[in-house]
């Protein structure tokens, strides 16, 4: 039971992501992107660039903030897969950064708090980027 209640709310914090995104001027590219690397959350345009969107949302802050759930782990995971999205889409050439979307949505609460963090990493390898 939990865990369907963890996905109901990663589902509703990643459409709030999408709307707040939206609202920002991206084009959403695509959203739940899978590879063998893993999943990003959301995949934007904003302006010219590409954006690589992971979305964290918890109900409180008792575990920290969303946001710290973006480890060293998580951004090389994040890196690999924006990689090969890049390359499977021919846009290698394009300017490409990583954004993190932290919402905290306390149950019973009708708005998300929801804070961007644009830029929020650099791309994090501890392998070869191109080979």
């Amino acid at each position: 039971m939990k865990s369907l209640f963890r996905l109901l709310l990663g589902d509703r914090g990643e459409r709030t992501a999408v709307s707040y995104l939206k609202r920002q001027g991206m084009r959403i590219l695509e959203r739940g992107y899978r590879n063998g690397y893993g999943e990003v959350d959301i995949i934007a345009l904003d302006g010219r660039q590409i954006v690589f969107v992971e979305v964290k949302t918890r109900t409180s802050l008792e575990k920290g903030q969303p946001f710290e759930a973006v480890d060293r782990r998580k951004q090389q995971t994040l890196t690999q897969i924006a990689l090969s999205w890049l390359k499977q889409n021919h846009r290698l050439e394009h300017s490409a950064r990583f954004d993190v979307v932290s919402i905290v949505w306390p149950p019973g609460s009708r708005e998300p708090e929801i804070t961007h963090f644009r830029n929020a990493f650099e791309a994090v390898s501890d392998r070869r980027m191109f080979g």
